[in-house]
């Protein structure tokens, strides 16, 4: 199927160099890096099938690098990145492809291989997202329209996620946002390519941290309901991520969080 939009990718990355970035995740399309780091500056590598744009950036947080490419997006097409993703050699095709097939949809949401562990979604059928099932889903499996994004005034937040104020939920507040201004989301049975095993930026095990912005995260996503969610959420969890912390414990870190967020 032969599609007259324009792909282009996405990419937040720390102390990477270019050259070597791009031939890791096997980029072939257009492309934005924004690698943060103690440097500012600017190149740009041609390829065969598109230009890669990469800025050196001298700050930190990962909600500010995804906007910084947003800024400077021109594809038709974007598809959110994270440096430790590797793509088939055929990505382009199938993220182009599909948004040729769901002419009505917003954004597409697809899947990437990832260790058993850090797992958190699979998609074996089609599935539409609302706000019931919009929490799973991590950045790099985000394709969106950029020009229905553009109009929708929805950016990542700056207050969760790595280098901010509080850890991971960037990516789920975007989907909800998105949500809010009625997108029509799909999560879609497709590969596109392979994430590698490396240390989190954020994630230091199920600590106290953990557990209270957990809860200011359910705050922002859930509202009134928050409460009744992070309740589900510690019952649902607790044979893995309580074995330090109580859940009794760990539930009373959710709900100093949401309290927290209310003020």
């Amino acid at each position: 199927m032969k599609s007259n939009n324009t792909l282009q990718v996405l990419v937040s990355a720390m102390n990477a160099n270019c050259q070597q970035l791009v031939e890791k995740m096997n980029i072939m399309s257009d492309a934005i890096i924004i690698n943060q780091c103690d440097k500012v500056g600017y190149q740009e590598q041609h390829l065969n099938e598109g230009t890669v744009r990469f800025f050196d950036m001298n700050e930190r947080g990962v909600g500010l690098s995804r906007n910084n490419a947003l800024l400077r997006a021109t594809g038709d097409i974007v598809l959110f990145s994270d440096e430790d993703i590797t793509y088939d050699d055929d990505y382009v095709s199938k993220v182009l492809d599909a948004f040729e097939k769901h002419s009505d949809a917003d954004m597409l949401l697809f899947n990437i291989r990832v260790c058993e562990s850090r797992r958190t979604y699979y998609t074996t059928k089609e599935t539409k997202i609302g706000w019931y099932n919009c929490g799973r889903y991590p950045t790099y499996s985000f394709a969106i329209r950029r020009e229905k994004l553009y109009k929708s005034g929805v950016t990542y937040s700056l207050l969760f996620g790595g280098g901010a104020k509080y850890s991971a939920g960037e990516d789920s507040l975007f989907i909800k946002d998105l949500l809010r201004k009625k997108f029509k989301i799909i999560a879609l049975p497709i590969e596109i390519g392979q994430e590698a095993e490396r240390e989190s930026t954020w994630f230091n095990g199920y600590i106290e941290k953990f557990f209270f912005d957990r809860g200011v995260l359910y705050h922002f996503l859930y509202g009134k309901l928050a409460k009744l969610f992070a309740y589900r959420f510690i019952m649902a969890k607790k044979s893995f991520m309580c074995k330090e912390i109580a859940p009794k414990k760990a539930l009373s870190l959710m709900m100093d969080g949401i309290k927290e967020a209310k003020n």
